[in-house]
């Protein structure tokens, strides 16, 4: 494991779980959550998958700024599709699938080199590399 220096913490508390609401210490996010319609839960609300698609989105761009090297990204998007499903035997698990557009970039070849190059340096890439299967395309 890779020890950091720490620059800055996130803090965010749950109460109710799945079901219940999540706040961070500032108030910069303050919500309720459920289970969506398509697990048996209510919906209506936002869930912990799209918190995580959110949040890797954003690190997952950030790292592509990191490494473009000249390439413009004025016009680009990072895509981030989380899915939670079934384990064998028993329990739940997540995958992702990380679609980035880069208008700009010389070819597809190019931008998927980008894309490959900022998976490797995203600090959400590398926290949950070997744990779960995350898919990068450049589209």
């Amino acid at each position: 494991m890779q020890k950091i220096t720490i620059d800055y913490t996130a803090t965010a508390t749950n109460s109710g779980g799945r079901n219940g609401h999540v706040r961070t210490d500032d108030g910069q996010l303050d919500f309720d959550v459920a289970f969506p319609k398509e697990i048996g839960g209510p919906g209506g609300k936002t869930n912990p998958e799209q918190f995580f698609a959110a949040a890797y989105a954003s690190c997952f761009g950030g790292a592509l700024g990191s490494v473009a090297n000249g390439v413009n990204l004025e016009d680009a998007q990072t895509k981030v599709m989380v899915h939670l499903g079934k384990t064998k035997p028993t329990g739940f698990g997540l995958a992702v699938d990380i679609e980035v557009s880069i208008p700009q970039a010389d070819s597809l070849e190019a931008a998927q080199k980008l894309v490959e190059l900022a998976h490797q340096h995203c600090p959400f890439s590398k926290a949950v590399r070997g744990n779960i299967e995350v898919k990068v395309k450049a589209v």
